[in-house]
């Protein structure tokens, strides 16, 4: 018997982050680099949530049962059974921050990768509680991944702004 979950853009996201500012510890690089894969990740993974929807049951990502009947709130995934749209709702917030990060409003370098991550992360906190996954703590293994994704963004914004303010200092 498979369990449920265990395939996730989050890890891919969390996993690639890390790897990159870890190579960019060793290698001495400081300057902010992930501006420029702020919309395509967006667009990725807004195509990869069309696909998620029409695997079906199949892909692990569907919502839980909803009361509302098809077509009006729920989709009907084949099994009969109106549920949470959660691909859709993803796709358009997608869209949404896809729209934040590719504007022409001037922002410092490196905001437009964590307005994307920070919003993609909180969102699945926030929709995977409409999702049956195995819950530890109240939340299950993703929501928990995102919980410290956006502790450590937190972490780095304190640091940026100190180092913002030492720079003025100096």
């Amino acid at each position: 018997m498979m369990t449920p979950g265990g395939k996730t853009i989050v890890g891919g996201l969390l996993g690639a982050w890390t790897g990159v500012e870890i190579v960019k510890l060793f290698s001495g690089i400081r300057s902010r680099t992930g501006d420029l894969f702020a919309l395509p990740l967006c667009v990725g993974i807004a195509i990869g949530r069309v696909g998620c929807l029409a695997a079906g049951l199949a892909d692990d990502t569907y919502g839980k049962p909803t009361g509302v009947p098809a077509p009006w709130w729920a989709v009907d995934l084949g099994d009969g059974v109106g549920r949470y749209p959660v691909q859709v709702f993803e796709i358009i917030l997608l869209l949404l921050v896809g729209l934040v990060v590719s504007s022409k409003v001037t922002l410092p370098v490196g905001a437009r990768f964590r307005i994307f991550l920070g919003s993609y992360l909180a969102w699945r906190v926030a929709i995977d509680f409409l999702k049956p996954q195995p819950l530890i703590y109240g939340m299950n293994l993703i929501q928990w991944c995102c919980v410290a994704g956006l502790a450590f963004l937190a972490l780095d914004a304190l640091r940026m702004r100190r180092e913002g303010y030492a720079a003025l200092r100096a």
